[in-house]
C-alpha cells in the first residue's frame, strides 16, 4: 500500500509497472499484424478486415463498462481488484495464440470467422485485466507528481514491450515460418506466454482495502448508466479521454501501417518492421523519464501538448514517402517515438487526477467505471485506427493475398498506405489539440495550496 504521504514502495511500482508488459504486447501485436496477417496470409479482403475490427470494439465498447462497475462491486466485496485482473492474465494467452491459429484450407470467410471469435474473446479477458489495472494508480497514491513517477515508469515498461512485441513479434514470425499459418502461430505462442506473466505479477500490485458494506446488484443497464453520468458530470475526463481517443486512432493507424510499410514501401517486410520499431521505441525509452521532469515544471496539460505537437510535425512529414520512399523515414519515426513517451506517460498520469477530483465532489467508489469507459474508448480508438487504414486500403484497390501468393500493388494502393501513415493520422493528432485544450484541471486543483500561517505583529 501507500504511506500517508502518498510515497509508493519501489516494488509496489515494479509490480504494478510488469502489467504493461502486457497491455503494451497486447496493444502492439494485433494492433500491427492482425490486419496484414487477415489480408495477406488468409486471403480475406481489406474491407472485411475492417467489418471484423469493428465487430470487436463494438464488443470492447459493450463490456468495458459492464467490467468497471463490476469490478468496483468486486472491491467493496473483497477489498481488492485483484480477481478480476487475474482471471483476465490467466485467459489472455489462451485466446491470443487462438486468434493467430486458423486452420490452413479453411478459406476467407471461415478463417475470417475464426479470428473475429478469438479475437473477441482475447478482448474479453484484455479488458477483464486492463479496466481494474486503470483504475489502481488513483487507490495507490493520492499524490499528484507520485502518480506521474508511478506512471513514468509503467511507461518505461510499456516502451521496451512495445519493443519487445513490435520488433520481436516479425523476427518471431520469420524463425517459425514466415508470413506463413505456421510462422504466425509460433510468434503467437511465444508471446502469449510473455503476456500472462506480466499481467500475473501485476495482479499482485491491487491493493487490499477494508471491506465495506456490499452493492447490491445492478441492472445491466445501470452500469452504462453509470458511465454515462462520470462523462456528463466530468468535463476533465470528458476532454482527456476524447483527447486519448484521438490519438489512439492516430497511433493505431501508424501501427497497423507500419507492416505495410514495411512490406510495399521498404520492400522488407521483417527487418523494416524491426528497425521502425527501434527508431520508435529507443528514443521512447530515453524520453519518458524526461517527460516527468517537464510535466512538474510545466503542468502535464502542458507537457502533454507539447509531445502531441511533436508527434504531429513527425507524422505529417512522412507524407514525402509518397514521392522518396527511403530509409530516411526513421529519422521522424524517431522524432515521433520521443514524443509518443509523452502521449502516454502524461495523459495516464492525469486520469488518476481526474478520478480522485471527481471522488472529492461526489464520493468514491467508482474508479473501476472511469476505467470501463476509458479502456473502452482506447481501445475503440486503436481499433479504429486499423479499421481506417483497412478501409483507406479498400478504397485505394489494395489487393489481398494468402501465404505464398505473388501479388503487386498498384499507385494508389501505395499512396493509400502513406497517406494512412502520415497525413491522416496528423490530422487526428491536430483535432486533439483541440480538445486537450479544454482540460480544465490543474496542480491546485488536485493538491490545493495549504495557507501559509502568518504570525501576528508584535
Amino acid at each position: 500500500m501507500t504511506t500517508p504521504s502518498g510515497a509508493l514502495r519501489a516494488s509496489v511500482i515494479a509490480r504494478y509497472a510488469a502489467g504493461s508488459i502486457g497491455t503494451g504486447g497486447f496493444a502492439t501485436l494485433p494492433g500491427l499484424l492482425l490486419a496484414i496477417y487477415l489480408t495477406d496470409t488468409l486471403g480475406v479482403a481489406a474491407i472485411w478486415v475492417s467489418v471484423i475490427l469493428i465487430v470487436a470494439k463494438i464488443w470492447d465498447v459493450i463490456i468495458d463498462p459492464v467490467i468497471g462497475g463490476r469490478s468496483d462491486r468486486s472491491l467493496a466485496r473483497t477489498g481488492s481488484r485483484r480477481r478480476f485482473m487475474l482471471i483476465g492474465a490467466i485467459l489472455l494467452p489462451v485466446f491470443f495464440v487462438l486468434t493467430f491459429a486458423a486452420a490452413p484450407g479453411l478459406g476467407p470467410l471461415a478463417s475470417g470467422g475464426w479470428v473475429l471469435v478469438a479475437f473477441v474473446l482475447a478482448a474479453t479477458a484484455f479488458s477483464l485485466f486492463q479496466v481494474p489495472y486503470i483504475a489502481l494508480p488513483a487507490e495507490l497514491t493520492p499524490d499528484y507528481d507520485a502518480r506521474t513517477r508511478l506512471l513514468s515508469v509503467r511507461v518505461v515498461v510499456l516502451t521496451i514491450a512495445i519493443l519487445l512485441f513490435g520488433a520481436g513479434g516479425p523476427a518471431l514470425r520469420g524463425v517459425f515460418g514466415g508470413e506463413t499459418p505456421a510462422g504466425y502461430l509460433g510468434m503467437a505462442a511465444v508471446a502469449g506466454v510473455l503476456l500472462g506473466v506480466g499481467m500475473l505479477v501485476a495482479s499482485f500490485s491491487a491493493p487490499r482495502e477494508p471491506v465495506g458494506p456490499t452493492p447490491p446488484r445492478q441492472p445491466l443497464a445501470a452500469y452504462y448508466a453509470d458511465g454515462i453520468a462520470v462523462l456528463r458530470r466530468s468535463r476533465a475526463f470528458r476532454a482527456l479521454l476524447a483527447t486519448f481517443l484521438l490519438q489512439a486512432l492516430a497511433t493505431g493507424m501508424m501501427l497497423a501501417g507500419a507492416a505495410y510499410i514495411a512490406k510495399w514501401v521498404l520492400r522488407d517486410p521483417d527487418n523494416g518492421t524491426t528497425f521502425l520499431f527501434i527508431a520508435l521505441i529507443a528514443p521512447a525509452l530515453v524520453c519518458a523519464p524526461l517527460w516527468a521532469v517537464i510535466a512538474r515544471r510545466t503542468g502535464k496539460e502542458w507537457a502533454f501538448g507539447l509531445a502531441s505537437i511533436l508527434f504531429g510535425l513527425a507524422a505529417m512529414s512522412l507524407v514525402l514517402l509518397v514521392w522518396v520512399p527511403g530509409a530516411w523515414l526513421y529519422a521522424p519515426v524517431a522524432v515521433a517515438g520521443a514524443a509518443y513517451a509523452g502521449m502516454q506517460t502524461l495523459p495516464m498520469a492525469m486520469l488518476p487526477d481526474v478520478i480522485s477530483h471527481d471522488a472529492a465532489r461526489h464520493g468514491t467508489g467508482q474508479a473501476g467505471v472511469f476505467g470501463g469507459v476509458w479502456t473502452a474508448g482506447e481501445t475503440t480508438g486503436m481499433a479504429l485506427g486499423s479499421v481506417a487504414l483497412t478501409l483507406g486500403l479498400a478504397l485505394t484497390g489494395y489487393r489481398e493475398g494468402v501465404a505464398g501468393q505473388v501479388v503487386e500493388q498498384g499507385p494508389n494502393a501505395l499512396a493509400g498506405i502513406v497517406l494512412g501513415f502520415s497525413i491522416v493520422p496528423a490530422i487526428m493528432i491536430a483535432l486533439s489539440l483541440w480538445t486537450l485544450g479544454r482540460y480544465p484541471l490543474r496542480r491546485h486543483d488536485i493538491e490545493p495550496v495549504e495557507p501559509v500561517a502568518v504570525e501576528p505583529a508584535p
